[in-house]
Order: structure tokens, then C-alpha cells, then sequence
């Protein structure tokens, strides 16, 4: 087994995605399910998205998934991935993870990020522009706070205030820095752009200052991996969400995941098309020798702590058989 993998951490963020002709009840039931087996199979965490108005993600209140996602397991930390800030008043999100945290003390983290919503007719139906996301500083600031019992009003967060429950930044442009002048942790993807990922890690490590919340920089990487038997298998695993990808950014709407099987037989415009190949390329997919070798290389790279593994398929099996793969890599039990 590979040393520098058996000493990096491996969690799991599930956005719920929707699949065709099945109810969103069911994504959110699979979440769950997907869950439990992470925690049998050695993961350290499990994060949850917030996404609104999406047709293809049922995951829109995270800290009511995490609440049933912790009810359901015994031992994995679980979390957000996140809480879009600038979404929410700082006090009722300290307020959210301060019940969380008393519900299930010892295993909650809070990962935020400062996206502001997908189309402009959510971030209106949320009350919020795109501007709103610059404001996530002095808002990550105000949430923890509350926790600190340090709010300039006098009001007091219950039963928050002096609980201490991880922050991590989700990190996109901007964030690294941000979280590297809260000294906080930062989760930065996607595993596709390595020259980007390395620069907003190299940043947030040269800019980072220790704080009550992390003496030391600490660094997720989050991205899709996908293991099979085959390359081929592998790659069938990240059709769904590449068509998916490729749909949204020619159509405005991000539909459910279709099978593999009918994604391969899509007509596609040239746009469409070369959105769906981008779409496919640079994750970590393939044989678990492959992937083994793969993430070594990154790893080294970036001497990240913890990998944050984002993949989402049509087919439940498949996903969870890679899962499993990927945990052999890390744990040394046999897939």
C-alpha cells in the first residue's frame, strides 16, 4: 500500500443528484444509504451540498440532510459542503450547527462556501445578487462569532456559543485567501486544472494565518475519482455527469443524470460536444492501479491532507463499487 495515500485522510461530499424517470426523494434516501456504506468502508467524513431550483439535486437544505445523514451513522463525521453563506443570517447558520453539534457532539463539521446561486432567478427568489458573495469575509467573521460569544449586538446564540464545531472554506478564486487570513482549513478543487489547483494552494499556504480554529494551513482537495475493473468501466461512470455539465452550460438548466447507456447514443451540438469531452477529461478514473498511481503524483504534488472524493453517476452500484476500490487503496482491506 502506498505510504503517502495510507497517510492521507479520504471523505465523500454527495450532492444528492436526481437520476431520470426516479423522485428526488429517492436521491436524498441514497444519500443516506451512500452514507452508512462510507462509514463501514473506512471514510473519514461525509458532506452534503446546498444547491436551489436545480432540477438534477435534490440536496437544497444540507443541514437537514447532515442531520439525517448523522442520525443514520455511528461514527463518520459529517458535514457540509457546503453552507452557501450569503444565502443565510450568520446567527440562524451558527444556530443550525449549533443544534447539529449538540445532536451529535464530536462529529460535525461546517464547510461554507460563498456562492450566491445558479441562475438569476434563484438568487432572486433567495434575495441575493452575485455582488452578495464579496461579502463573505466579513460574514464567515460574523458566524464565528457566534460560536465565540463575541457578537457586537449583545445577542447570544443558542446553544452555539462555545461550542467549537470545524470551519472549513470552500475555496474558488477568492476563497483561498479568505480562508488563509481566518486560519481556516480550505477545501479547493476541481482535480481537472492542476496548474490552478497548485497556484490556490501554494497562495493559501504562503498567506496563512493560525488562528483558535487551526494553528497550520490544512489543505482538502476535492474532485470526481472513479474506479472499475476496466478503464472503460471507469470512464462509463463519468458520462452521466459530463452530459449533465455539458446540458447545463448550453441550455441553463441542470437535468437529472440519464443513464450511460443512452448518454452514448445523445445527439450533440459541436458546442454541446466539446463541453461533453472537457467534461470528461482530467479525473482520476481508472483501474485502482491507475488511480493508485494518479493520486500518489498528486498527493506529492500538493501534500494535501485529505481528499474530498465528489463523484456523482447514474448507476448507484457502479458508484459505490468505486467507492469501494478507492477505499482498498486507502485502508489495504480488498476491494
Amino acid at each position: 500500500m502506498s505510504s503517502v495515500i495510507a497517510a492521507t485522510r479520504f471523505s465523500v461530499l454527495d450532492r444528492s443528484r436526481t437520476r431520470e424517470g426516479r423522485p428526488a426523494a429517492e436521491a436524498l434516501r441514497d444519500t443516506v444509504e451512500l452514507a452508512r456504506a462510507a462509514e463501514a468502508l473506512g471514510y473519514h467524513r461525509f458532506w452534503v451540498s446546498e444547491h436551489h431550483g436545480v432540477p438534477g439535486v435534490a440536496g437544497s437544505a444540507p443541514t437537514v440532510l447532515a442531520a439525517a445523514v448523522a442520525a443514520a451513522t455511528g461514527t463518520i463525521r459529517v458535514g457540509t459542503g457546503g453552507v452557501m453563506l450569503p444565502n443565510h443570517r450568520p446567527l440562524v447558520v451558527a444556530e443550525q450547527f449549533g443544534v447539529l453539534e449538540s445532536l451529535f457532539p464530536g462529529r460535525v463539521d461546517m464547510g461554507l462556501g460563498r456562492s450566491v446561486g445558479f441562475t438569476d432567478g434563484v438568487r432572486r427568489a433567495l434575495g441575493h445578487g452575485k455582488r452578495d458573495a464579496d461579502d463573505f469575509e466579513a460574514q464567515l467573521a460574523e458566524l464565528l462569532g457566534w460560536f465565540e460569544g463575541t457578537s457586537p449586538t449583545g445577542a447570544h446564540a443558542r446553544p452555539t456559543e462555545g461550542l467549537r464545531v470545524p470551519p472549513f472554506v470552500l475555496a474558488m478564486g477568492e476563497g483561498a485567501l479568505i480562508a488563509a487570513r481566518a486560519g481556516l482549513p480550505m477545501v479547493i478543487g476541481d482535480l481537472r486544472d492542476r496548474e490552478k489547483l497548485l497556484r490556490g494552494v501554494d497562495r493559501y499556504r504562503a498567506a496563512f494565518q493560525p488562528s483558535s480554529w487551526a494553528r497550520e494551513p490544512y489543505v482538502v482537495l476535492s474532485g470526481t475519482i472513479a474506479v472499475a475493473a476496466t478503464p472503460e468501466a471507469a470512464r462509463r461512470l463519468l458520462l452521466p455527469e459530463a452530459w449533465s455539465m455539458a446540458h447545463a452550460r448550453t441550455h441553463g438548466a441542470f437535468p437529472p443524470l440519464p443513464p450511460a447507456e443512452r448518454v452514448a447514443g445523445l445527439p450533440m451540438t459541436a458546442k454541446e460536444r466539446g463541453l461533453y469531452e472537457s467534461g470528461l477529461a482530467g479525473h482520476l478514473s481508472g483501474t485502482e492501479e491507475q488511480v493508485r498511481d494518479a493520486l500518489e503524483t498528486l498527493l506529492k504534488e500538493t501534500a494535501a491532507q485529505e481528499v474530498l472524493v465528489t463523484t456523482s453517476t447514474y448507476d448507484r452500484e457502479a458508484l459505490l463499487d468505486s467507492y469501494r476500490r478507492l477505499a482498498a487503496l486507502f485502508t489495504g482491506r480488498t476491494a
